[in-house]
This record gives structure tokens, sequence and C-alpha cells, in this order.
């Protein structure tokens, strides 16, 4: 046994050692629910002889949930055993045992990305003669709700009948489906809903997860919907040991579908449950949680408690009114050098805000400073397109049925392959999937079809000699066998950066393949798929920014939370709804709660935003804190910021500065720029950073990934960075 049960705090023990029946706990932020989650599985495990395939831990991050399975692992014998994962990743697992039942879907599915769903929505309105990007953003916003929802489509449709061209929205919704059915495939929000069809159809498979699962945990629980909530009641209706942890006060995603509500729901539906409250904080300092605390209790829909810690030693809360965003960021960039030269790494620093629209102006700073940093949400390695090309290769392995991946790949490289050739081999037989046509002998019936196609049937069919063979072996295989390398051009910088993209991809093949060597090409697959957005978040040594919903469930030693004005934190939309409004509140506090030992908060008395430069009023928010009095308040200067707070800024900076105003009229009159001017491989000047290549474009073609030939890769916004694009 390597843990130690006495080292819970009596407000741990208690619940803990309710083996039977129904258990909510109310954990506060930082109160160690983790700890408590991993020492209750060893516990049932070491001291009740449960056995490990009997029991299931539920969280909603990969993050959180390898954390688990590493401390479950160290713990006890058996530990690996435990079912740890996710929602998506649960449903998965248990769709690929099952979904058969569900006729046409086999378990070689495919799970497609947003980016993947996006395309089928885009087809299917093309079908019927719609180009319209609105459209086809209302038809995916319609999908995801209806399927959180946990209705029929329709009694979705009934409920949603006040809505503009719902009834045309419905069938687009229909042909979407329908069209997943024929690829063999589900998107993220399919993987629950299709595990509840296939609970309610065949009792038979649910009677096997409730007869496996004796002991059921879930982690988070405030933040699950509606879908969610059936699903672990469905999961726990024999054994009904339900073990939940979740705080009202950190639910933060009603706008995704989480219900605040099923904290409460659970009394109804277990009559017999007990309830238990988490109040000390392992995270923070008491000055911090004091603010956070304050700030907490103006909300009504919550349990009462008290955040308490023993954690002493620590400084105030700094509040910051700064002049406008520039002196914002430039206090934030000042701190941050400050602070780091007294022992803190740039990797401890997280800018938090409620907007991603106020990051420029960190950006800038930053990069004045030269502070390494990371805007989190920016292009991710899995959406570049030479590795979507090769993840849509090695789809084809698993799930034949794939027109998605196969449309994708099937001209590149380049075979003169169009829509229309495409098409022609459709109509060889509908009934069939285009890869299973391509395959078909038919083929040869249709010569110039044939010579089209011939030299990917041929790398297909060579590549599938290899699917027995290690994982890595067989992704270099296919490399090889579709010539993919030989269409870049080394001696080109864009496609020499595409091919060490690649070369990184069969390293995170690898990678994989040292830490599941039983696993296969499926589940990789599926690995990259559900991989989380903040699952690298905070660990590449530099300052993150992020907005506060980015980074729930995260901690870093200092925090900022900046843009504290009315209309921005809280948010305009909510001020005549409490509900919104009490949410608003909640994201205040777990901004707060993310900090453990420094927290600076900062708002404006002008800010330049949505091409406007506005007068602020500061948010509510800043007098709950008890940080602010306006009876006391003291008009901004800026000049008293730079010249007695920073004495070492220099003389450019500081006439910079004062000549703020002139500055800020051209900004206000100022075009923005086009950003599309810019491709990757991309050779620009920056006045302070010297000559760099572009090597990565964000989707939105916003944040540039650049470089420099001095000082390493930068990430810049595209639309504000002092460029100059080299002539070859």
């Amino acid at each position: 046994m390597n843990y130690d049960i006495e080292s819970l705090n009596e407000e741990q023990l208690a619940p803990l050692k309710q083996i039977e029946g129904a258990v909510l706990v109310t954990a506060g932020a930082g109160s160690g629910k983790t700890r408590l989650l991993t020492h209750r599985i060893a516990y049932l495990i070491d001291n009740f002889n449960v056995s490990p395939f009997n029991i299931l831990a539920i969280t909603f991050t990969n993050k959180a949930a390898n954390e688990m399975k590493e401390r479950v692992e160290k713990m006890v014998a058996g530990g690996a055993n435990v079912w740890i994962s996710t929602f998506h990743s649960m449903c998965a697992k248990i769709l690929r045992r099952d979904i058969d039942y569900l006729i046409p879907f086999t378990r070689d599915f495919s799970i497609y990305s947003e980016s993947d769903s996006d395309k089928v929505a885009k087809e299917v309105l093309s079908n019927r003669g719609i180009e319209d990007d609105k459209i086809k953003k209302q038809l995916l916003f319609h999908l995801s709700n209806w399927k959180n929802g946990n209705q029929s489509l329709n009694d979705y449709i009934d409920t949603h009948a006040s809505d503009f061209d719902i009834k045309k929205i419905g069938l687009y919704m229909v042909d979407y489906q329908e069209k997943l059915k024929k690829n063999n495939a589900l998107d993220f929000d399919d993987l629950i809903v299709k595990t509840i069809e296939l609970f309610k159809k065949y009792p038979e498979v649910l009677s096997y997860y409730t007869n496996r699962f004796k002991y059921i945990l879930v982690d988070e629980f405030q933040d699950t919907n509606s879908i969610q909530y059936d699903l672990v009641k469905m999961l726990s209706s024999v054994n009904k040991n339900i073990f939940v942890v979740g705080d009202e006060d950190q639910c933060i995603y009603s706008w995704r579908g989480a219900n605040l509500e099923n904290l409460f729901k659970l009394k109804n539906d277990f009559p017999d449950i007990n309830v238990y409250k988490l109040e000390r904080n392992y995270r923070s300092t008491k000055e911090i949680i004091d603010v956070a605390n304050k700030v907490i209790k103006n909300n009504t829909s919550r349990f009462e408690k008290n955040m308490w810690t023993t954690k002493v030693g620590g400084q105030k809360p700094v509040l910051y009114n700064a002049f406008d965003e520039r002196d914002e960021a430039l206090f934030v960039a000042k701190t941050i050098e400050k602070l780091k030269l007294s022992g803190y790494d740039y990797k401890d620093f997280a800018v938090l805000m409620r907007i991603n629209a106020l990051s420029r102006s960190f950006e800038e700073a930053f990069l004045s400073y030269n502070i390494p940093h990371r805007i989190f949400g920016g292009f991710k390695f899995y959406e570049r397109v030479e590795i979507k090309n090769l993840i849509s290769y090695l789809r084809l392995f698993v799930n034949p049925k794939d027109d998605i991946s196969f449309a994708r790949i099937i001209n590149f490289p380049k075979r003169g392959i169009g829509d229309g050739t495409i098409a022609k081999l459709k109509s060889i037989n509908e009934g069939k999937s285009l890869l299973e046509n391509c395959l078909s002998p038919l083929l040869v019936d249709y010569p110039s079809l044939y010579k089209k196609y011939q030299p990917f049937i041929e790398g297909y069919n060579k590549a599938k000699g290899f699917i027995n063979e290690k994982l890595s072996i067989f992704v270099e295989n296919v490399i090889e066998c579709f010539k993919i390398r030989q269409s870049y051009n080394a001696n080109d910088e864009e496609d020499l950066n595409r091919l060490l993209n690649i070369e990184q991809f069969i390293v995170s093949v690898r990678d994989y393949e040292i830490l599941n060597p039983q696993n296969t090409l499926s589940q990789f697959l599926e690995s990259i798929t559900l991989k989380s957005d903040n699952d690298d978040i905070g660990s590449d040594g530099a300052v993150t920014i992020a907005t506060v919903h980015g980074v729930k469930g995260l901690e870093f030693k200092v925090v900022f939370v900046v843009g504290l004005e009315e209309g921005i934190f809280p948010i305009s939309r909510a001020f005549n709804s409490k509900g919104e409004l009490e949410e608003e509140r909640r994201l205040m506090y777990v901004a707060l709660t993310r900090a453990e030992e420094l927290l600076y908060l900062s708002y404006c008395s002008k800010r330049y935003l949505y091409r406007e430069s506005q007068y602020q009023t500061v948010s509510r928010f800043c007098k709950e804190l008890g940080l602010y009095d306006e009876q006391t308040k003291v008009k901004p200067k800026i000049e008293n910021y730079y010249q007695i707070e920073n004495p070492s800024f220099n003389q450019f900076e500081k006439s910079k500065l004062f000549n703020h105003n002139n500055y800020q009229r051209k900004e206000e009159n100022k075009a923005t720029k086009d950003v599309t001017i810019y491709k990757i491989g991309q050779r620009v000047e920056h006045p302070r950073f010297g000559i760099g290549e572009i090597v990565e474009i964000s989707s939105d073609g916003l944040v540039g990934d650049i470089i420099f030939e001095d000082f390493g890769k930068k990430s810049l916004m595209l639309e504000l960075a002092p460029l100059d694009i080299l002539e070859e």
C-alpha cells in the first residue's frame, strides 16, 4: 500500500469511509478532491477487496484522467485496471465493444473532429444547393444543442418552433446524421448519444455495465449536462453506489449545456444520498481565499460553505487601476519581469481574461520585453494540413466507409482527381463507399477511371501488407507507399517545415507505442481525436495567456485577472439575467482560485475595443472583493505609473508613452491590417527580432508562429506585428 488514509483531513475521511450508497461531496476549489477520489479508489480495493474491474471513475479532461490514473497506479496493486476516463473516452470504449448492435454501425467507426463535422455539414448543404456559411453555423449549433439536450429530433424541433427556419434546419440535421451513418462515423456529441441509445434499445448491454461497475465515481459533476447526467444515472441504476464530487461555485459551462441543477437533482433521484462538504483549501493563501469567499457569497444558487486555509504568509491581492489597455499590459509585463528576478519561472504565470479580444495588448507588451508566452487556443499540431492528410490516410485502414477521409486525400499527392472523377467513382455502386468502389474489381471496367485511381490502389494494397506490424512501422510504410514525402520539395522552406511536422508525427506515434504497446491503430487515432485543447497548457516554459474558461482545473503560482470592467467581466449580456450574472460571478471565483501565491487584478479607465475607445466603469466584482473603495478612488495618471513605479524605463519608452494621446488618435483612425497577405513559408523582418520565417498560421489567420534567426520561435498577432515581407 503506497498511500496513507490518515493523511486525509476529517472532512475528506467522512465521505471516503461511506462505502455503500450515494455520496455527494461539494468540494471547494483546491480542497483536494482529486486526492479524495484516488484515495477512495485505493480504499475500496485495499480495504474491501473490491476488484479494480468493478470500479469506474469519470472526469472531464484527459489531463485530469491521466493524473488520476498515475496516482492510482502508484497507490495500489491492480490500480492500472481501474477504468478512469473522460465521458467521451468512456463512451468510445463502450461503443468499440457494442456499437454493432446499432446497425449499420460497426466497431471500426471513425470519430470525426470539429473540422470533419464542418466538412460533413458543408457537403450536406451543398447537396441541397446551399453554400451559405451562416446556415452551416446554424446547422452545427442546433446539432450540438439537440444532442446534448437528450431529446428526440422531433421534440427538439417542437421546442424550438419559434426559431427562424428550424424546420428546414431539421431536414439538414437528418441529412447530416444520414451522412455520418453512411460513413460509419460519429461526431463528438454522438459518442454519448449513441451510448444512451444503445443502453435504451438493448437492456442486456446496459445490464452488463451496470453489473460490472459496482462503484462509480464522477468528478466535476457540476459540469455535466442533461445527457451525461442520464448516462451516469443509468450506469448506477443497479448498485446505486455513486460517489459524486462537484462544486456549484465552479459551474461555468452552461453555454455548452452544463446544468448546475444536476447537483440538486441527485437528492431526488437518490433519496438516501449523504452530502459532505470540503471547505479546506490546500492551493491558495489565506489572502486569496478571503477575497474569493467575498465574491462568491453574493450568489444564491449554491450550497452554503466557506473556504478556509492554513496556508499563511501570502500577500494581499493587488488591484491596479490602469489608464488604458497598454498601461494594463505593461503593468503585467513589468510585474512578471520583477517577479522573475525573485525566482519565479515564466510557466508560473497566467494572464486570465473574460474574452479573447483583450489578448492583443498583452501580446504587444510581452514582445516588447521579450517575455515568452503562449496564447491558449492557438494553432494545434493535429490541425495542420499535412497532419490531417496523414490521419485521413490512416483512418481508411480502420474504417473503409469513411468518405470524408477518402475525399480529403485522394488527390494528395496530386493524381489529377477532382470532384467530377470522385462523382464517377461514387456512381459505380451508390450503396458502397468511395474506397470500396475504388478497390472493387468492377473499376477495371472503366479504363480511364481505373488509370486515375491505379496509383492510389497500388499504394493502399502495398501499405495494407504492413497492417499487422508495429504501429510505428505501419505508419512509416503508409507514408512510403503513398509517396507522401515525395510530394514535398525539400528545397522549399514551407515544404521542408511540413516534412519536419510529418517526422514529428512519427515521433508521436512511437511515443504512444511505448506507453501503449498493446493498443491498435484505431485506439491511437481515437486518442488524438479526443485530445483536449488544454492538455498541454502551461507545459512549455512560457507565460499562459488564456480565457478563464480555458484554465478550469489548472493552477499557477501567480495569476493576473485583467479587464475587470462592467460589460467585459461581467459580460454585458448578463446584466438583465440573475442566472447569467451568477455564472459570471462563478467565473470570477474560478479565476481567483487558480492562484496559489500571488494574485493581481486590473481594470482600465479607458479601453480601445471593438474599433472604438470608451471610458470604462470598474467591475462590480472589484467592489465585492473589498479591494475597491469609490470614496478613496484616485484618478489614474499615466505618468505616475511610468515615472514612479518603473524608473528603469528608458527614454524611448517614456517618450512613446507620453505621446500616448497622439498615438491613440492615430490608432483609432488606422485601418486594420489585412492578415491574408501572410503565408506559411514567407520570410519576414521585425524591427526588434530581425529576419524570420512564418512556420504556422492559426485557423482564423490572426496568430502566426515565426522562427527568428536570433530570437527563436515567437507567436505574433499578425494584425498588429510590425512585419515586412521580404522578397525572395
